[in-house]
């Protein structure tokens, strides 16, 4: 079993201690982060804290390498840290664990039969049941303040039909084709899903003891999300669209509340922008929630609000974040809210009061991701740095400058491997903006010798890099690179005015941002200028495509799970959202779609580029990438098209992860001089 509570100080003296001494005589007394890691590699997910503060829940997923598949088991720690155990077990994928609040019994998800459904564990047994066999997979799971019930959503096809046609009886034992496919929907199929039935999902409830039939809390031709139980049990608090041509509001969610015996709905909040993201105070007086008034932003950052129950004293709690807050918790006292906030590559813990005041809690570089806290203060949480893979960690909310290590699923995994140390860049646009960014070094680093860099782009492009453990980067700086990432303007963690710096004109002017940042790694006077080389995916597969386009600087360049043509993009990915990032529709001006479009400058390319994306994307789908293949071979370019089997925009399968790493060092080694380390 691998666990550790030694602080991260330690660790590192420990790792490079030991490393200096062995270069001191003459060994090697560690190795490098090589491929055979990756499947070796595992995860701390779903942080989880009991009622009472003692112990922790949390998913610890792993690679089935007989199956290629990722899956995950539920796991147990007491706050000390002394008793690791593993509460399920198998080749299956249990995950989103909650207790009761009582801290006898733990919900959760698994598809351990085949399908995804709602069991329930009794801790001091230890016994499984499966309360639901639903046809498809829930979600939103939640108990009932007196642990009765569970509350959770599923989506419910539409089986009316469209255009009710019939074909005449087939002859017995014929073989027909199978029947058309009737779409009257704006989104029709969603990537990871597939071609996705007409229908909506609802709130159900179900008996937490005995299970049964679940009961339809809800109704009508709307979605629901993200059931919250009133501290009576009486009503359930969610987030919907419940207005006439829904699909067309652009997310202009409110929050309702539901009667559970009646199912009445009540509406609680009415303006143009999204309101969701319920969150019921202890005294069940207040509910907090997330939102912002639309402004035709290509994309707003959230702000946090304040109501009364029955939806009435709205007022703003705060606004102008750097970021959208996320994880919002309300303190055990009811005297105001905790929330972790992304900013400037890190992710810690604030405090905001009923009366707006806000106070940093945490103060680290470091990256919190999941944030449970207990009637005692005690704060469950999942932690990562530049050197260590995310972690179990927790502390009390009266002391959060002692944050204890609990569970690292990867110290045996890492225990004898030197990583390559991180450097943080800023640096100024050339319109004067300040950006940020970070370098990683080669493990064995030399400041006399130069280097080969490799610019790693985002997606989004709304996203921000942060000071989290990358295994890809930390394998390329193994392999000899130095890895430039950043977060150029349209990134969030800096606040909405940076986010808009985009605004109707992506990919633009971050591409100046970009450039700027590989001049600033220059700057560091160890980067070989003639061995760049640039890969990025989703977003950053765009601006890669735009790169190539634009300058010859790079040595090779991967576009991944692209853009090249936003006018045909618009209508064939699978959501109509990106057509808002545009001043008008395409068919009223095409050229604003074609000057924007990589596929418009792709006679300027001499980088040799590879175009890399899942068969199944639906987000970015394959035609995309293959009109860029097919325009960079009629010119006669260097490229080469790998397309992954079944995968969709976030690939799935563990072995298809490790080939995108493995094509990217392959494209890039091809095309990098030797010898690539020379003295100044």
């Amino acid at each position: 079993m691998k666990k550790t509570i030694m602080s991260f100080v330690v660790i590192s003296l420990l790792l490079f201690g030991v490393g200096s001494r062995a270069a001191f005589c003459g060994q090697k007394n560690y190795k490098l982060l090589d491929k055979e890691t990756f499947m070796e590699m595992e995860s701390v997910r779903s942080p989880n804290i009991s009622p009472g503060g003692k112990h922790i829940l949390f998913t610890r997923g792993w690679v089935d390498k007989m199956n290629d598949r990722f899956r995950s088991n539920l796991w147990i720690v007491d706050i000390e840290g002394l008793r690791v155990r593993e509460l399920t077990h198998g080749n299956w994928r249990d995950f989103s664990p909650v207790w009761s609040t009582d801290g006898r019994k733990i919900a959760f998800l698994s598809d351990r039969d085949g399908t995804t459904q709602i069991h329930v564990l009794w801790l001091d047994t230890r016994e499984v049941a499966q309360l639901t066999h639903l046809e498809r997979e829930p979600r939103d799971l939640r108990w009932s303040p007196d642990g009765k019930m569970l509350a959770f959503t599923i989506f419910i096809p539409d089986t009316k039909k469209m255009l009710p046609v019939k074909l005449p009886d087939k002859p017995k034992g014929a073989k027909w084709a199978k029947p058309a496919v009737i779409i009257d929907r704006l989104s029709w199929r969603r990537d990871g899903r597939g071609p996705v039935p007409k229908g909506y999902s609802h709130i159900f409830v179900i008996d937490a003891q005995l299970g049964g039939t679940p009961q339809k809390i809800t109704s009508g031709d709307y979605s629901h999300s993200d059931p919250q139980w009133s501290v009576d049990g009486k009503r359930i608090y969610f987030s919907a669209i419940r207005k006439p041509e829904a699909e067309y509001l652009r997310g202009d969610s409110e929050i309702y509340s539901v009667n559970v015996e009646t199912h009445d709905v009540k509406t609680l909040t009415d303006r143009k922008g999204p309101d969701r993201g319920a969150r019921v105070s202890p005294d069940g007086e207040w509910i907090a929630y997330t939102g912002y008034d639309d402004k035709n932003y290509t994309r707003h950052l959230s702000n946090l609000y304040l109501m009364d129950n029955q939806g009435e004293k709205k007022r703003l709690l705060a606004g102008d974040f750097p970021n959208s807050p996320y994880n919002i918790t309300w303190a055990p006292n009811g005297s105001g809210l905790y929330y972790l906030m992304a900013e400037k590559g890190v992710s810690n813990l604030y405090f905001i009061a009923i009366s707006g005041k806000i106070k940093k809690i945490t103060e680290a570089v470091h990256y919190l991701s999941g944030l449970s806290i207990a009637k005692n203060g005690q704060v469950a949480t999942t932690r990562t740095t530049f050197l260590q893979p995310g972690y179990l960690a927790t502390f009390n909310l009266s002391d959060p400058g002692n944050i204890k290590n609990l569970v690292d699923v990867n110290e045996d995994v890492l225990a004898n491997v030197k990583l390559g140390e991180v450097e943080e860049l800023w640096f100024k646009s050339p319109d004067g903006l300040d950006l940020q960014g970070w370098l990683i070094k080669p493990p064995e680093f030399d400041p006399e010798k130069k280097y080969p860099m490799i610019l790693y782009i985002h997606g989004g492009p709304w996203a921000m890099y942060s000071v989290r453990f990358s295994w890809p980067w930390q394998n390329f700086a193994a392999n000899g690179y130095t890895v430039l990432y950043m977060n150029p303007r349209g990134s969030t963690g800096y606040g909405q005015d940076f986010v808009n710096g985009i605004q109707f004109s992506y990919p633009g002017k971050d591409y100046d941002d970009l450039m700027a940042g590989v001049d600033a790694a220059l700057a560091k006077g160890f980067i070989d200028k003639d061995n760049l080389f640039v890969c990025g995916g989703s977003g950053g597969g765009v601006l890669t495509a735009w790169i190539v386009g634009h300058t010859d600087r790079f040595r090779a360049a991967v576009s991944m799970r692209p853009v090249i043509n936003w006018h045909s993009f618009v209508g064939t990915t699978d959501g109509a959202m990106w057509y808002h990032q545009f001043r008008k529709y395409p068919w009223e001006d095409p050229v604003e779609y074609a000057v924007r479009s990589p596929l418009h400058y792709v006679a300027n390319v001499t980088t040799p580029t590879m175009v890399m994306t899942g068969e199944a994307d639906l987000r970015t789908p394959m035609g995309q990438s293959e009109e860029y293949y097919r325009a960079l071979k009629m010119l006669k370019k260097e490229t080469l098209l790998v397309r992954m089997p079944e995968e969709y925009h976030g690939w799935r399968r563990p072995s298809h992860r490790l080939l995108q790493q493995l094509y990217l060092l392959g494209w890039f080694e091809k095309y990098r001089t030797k010898p690539e380390l020379e003295n100044k």
